[in-house]
């Protein structure tokens, strides 16, 4: 059985060595480091499972390297942020970030938010039997995870991808966003339905003409989202 390797990076100590001991004992192989810099050292030669990332770090901040990953792949990211306002938390959703935790946090549920992650980046793995689903100019690829707009391919993220997947092969159901945290993302009870909100925006910027107008992801007022084939 494999072990799941984290990258912890975190420059204050006493939170660095709590989330480290909690996720080693939780079974997984961790790696911590205390500045940005050194994350970018590690990330350039090998490749974790996951990255735990503070958002505030010296040398190379959390949202910097957010944005050096996902132009990179997919690694999933949990940010963690002192910043209560919304806007900050957006902003790591923004960049790619699958989830987020404010300090001070309790290292059982930051345990619990990475199984999540973990399961979920897991069982989106498509079976062998999905096929790619085409409607119109759009093209998604279960097998390779791409999804091609006429014939241009467009980077998503792999929650981008996950929540286009999810709403595409269900068309014209209507998902709440309660609905899609479930589906998506796994552990809804800690996560803000706002996260929901940035990916759906993001995915309209990425496979729609009209992110303002747009002819696939549609918003149901006051109920959720639907994919219109």
């Amino acid at each position: 059985m494999n072990v799941a390797t984290i990258l912890v990076v975190e420059d204050e100590p006493s939170i660095r060595e709590v989330v480290s001991l909690y996720l080693r004992r939780a079974g997984y192989q961790v790696t911590v480091v205390s500045d940005g810099l050194a994350a970018l050292e590690i990330l350039s030669s090998q490749v974790p499972d996951l990255v735990v990332l503070d958002l505030m770090l010296p040398k190379v901040d959390g949202l910097e390297i957010t944005r050096w990953l996902r132009e990179r792949g997919d690694t999933p990211i949990i940010m963690l942020t002192a910043r209560r306002e919304e806007q900050d938390r957006i902003a790591g959703l923004e960049m790619g970030a699958d989830d987020y935790v404010v300090k001070p946090f309790s290292p059982q549920e930051l345990v619990s938010r990475v199984r999540a992650v973990l399961r979920r980046t897991k069982s989106s793995v498509p079976g062998s039997s999905e096929r790619p689903l085409i409607y119109g100019t759009l093209k998604i690829d279960p097998q390779t995870r791409l999804v091609e707009v006429g014939d241009q391919e467009r980077q998503l993220t792999a929650k981008e991808f996950d929540l286009l997947w999810t709403m595409a092969r269900h068309p014209r159901q209507v998902f709440t966003r309660d609905q899609l945290l479930d589906l998506v993302w796994g552990l809804s009870e800690y996560i803000d339905p706002s996260t929901v909100t940035v990916h759906v925006r993001r995915l309209r910027e990425k496979i729609e003409t009209d992110a303002g107008n747009p002819l696939h992801i549609k918003t149901v007022w006051g109920v959720g989202y639907r994919f219109e084939p």
